[in-house]
């Protein structure tokens, strides 16, 4: 019995020897395929996300060729004053591995968005003027360049497009790379930079420059090369940047002073109607349905660069604006302008 004990002892001391052998191999073995199948899944990420950079550069060649309007989409970020009221679920979501996508959720359904570019809602007043900024090249280059937010009341529009003293918006931006350019260019070229700046409210166009906010009206140019000119409107000459930020600081405090005597705040006088009219593949844009894009129609049509930046809510309780927001983003999208053509004086 004592030999029979020592024997099954043995085996016990043995078969938890034997065991744990046994386990530490099998996490070995687990670990090791665990391994592989992460890298093989950081392989074919790294592939996707290269498929999807090499068809993005190929659409943008392709948008150049048509002319396409380039579409931009931002979307705000949840401000901690919206946290706590009702229907402030986040239904707008963004692809971090596609950069041209984007899925909102409505009524438990999703509806996906494909634009030129999409911004994640922390992404920075840099990163959306970096899409912007070879246009701004383009302008001095001598082409007809056009860059406009569009979106629904309180969607963020004034923020991308001015935004604060702090974090300036694409307005500011695009200046100061402006003047950049014209200094770089200094030893090969003279620039002289105009500056104006008018505001439409309500099928009115005011100067933004002069002291009461005169009243102008669009017509034909009399020096016979059918462009349009604004008779009255105050021209000025900028020779640098700190000086044409002195100028955009009193256009926006007329703005605000012209806003309240109309008793509404005149950040609601923005570019909405300058691309209603838009639909489709059509070739013709219907000018006269609007001031602002009867007054624009020389950078927005045939031959110029345009850029539209489309604004949208994450919330839920924005759905519906958002939704429209952005099926007319992708109408946009497919409207053609024509390649794009410099405009040189001679």
């Amino acid at each position: 019995m004592k030999t029979d004990y020592a024997s099954l002892r043995s085996q016990v001391r043995n078969f938890s020897d034997f065991y744990g052998a046994a386990i530490s191999d099998a996490k070995k073995q687990i670990t090791a395929a665990i391994h592989e199948m992460s890298e093989a899944n950081k392989d074919l990420l790294e592939k996707y996300r290269k498929e999807v950079a090499l068809r993005r550069k190929y659409h943008e060649q392709l948008v150049e060729l048509k002319g396409n309007i380039r579409v931009l989409c931002r979307v705000k970020p949840v401000l901690k004053e919206d946290q706590h009221e009702e229907g402030q679920l986040v239904v707008v979501t963004t692809d971090p591995n596609n950069e041209s996508a984007l899925l909102v959720m409505n009524k438990g359904k999703g509806r996906s968005f494909e634009l030129d570019k999409v911004f994640h809602p922390q992404a920075t007043q840099e990163e959306v003027f970096q899409e912007i900024e070879p246009l701004v090249t383009s302008c001095i280059d001598g082409y007809h360049v056009c860059i406009f937010a569009y979106g629904q009341t309180g969607s963020g529009k004034t923020y991308t497009m001015e935004g604060s003293v702090e974090n300036p918006g694409i307005n500011q931006r695009a200046l100061k790379h402006l003047f950049k350019e014209i200094e770089d260019r200094k030893d090969m070229w003279c620039y002289t930079v105009n500056v104006s700046s008018v505001e439409i409210y309500n099928e009115v166009l005011r100067d933004l420059l002069s002291k009461d906010g005169e009243k102008l009206d669009i017509k034909i140019n009399p020096d016979g090369t059918g462009q349009l000119h604004v008779p009255g409107l105050r021209v000025t000459e900028v020779k640098g940047f700190q000086h044409i930020k002195k100028i955009l600081a009193k256009a926006r405090r007329n703005r605000i002073t012209f806003g309240t005597q109309m008793n509404q705040h005149s950040s609601r006088s923005h570019a909405l109607l300058c691309i209603t009219a838009l639909r489709g593949n059509q070739t013709h844009i219907p000018f006269r349905n609007s001031r602002l894009t009867y007054l624009l129609q020389d950078s927005l049509g045939k031959g110029n660069k345009t850029a539209m930046v489309v604004q949208v809510s994450a919330l839920e309780s924005n759905v519906g604006e958002t939704l429209c927001s952005l099926k007319f983003a992708q109408k946009v999208c497919k409207v053609e302008l024509g390649p794009a053509a410099r405009k040189i004086e001679s």
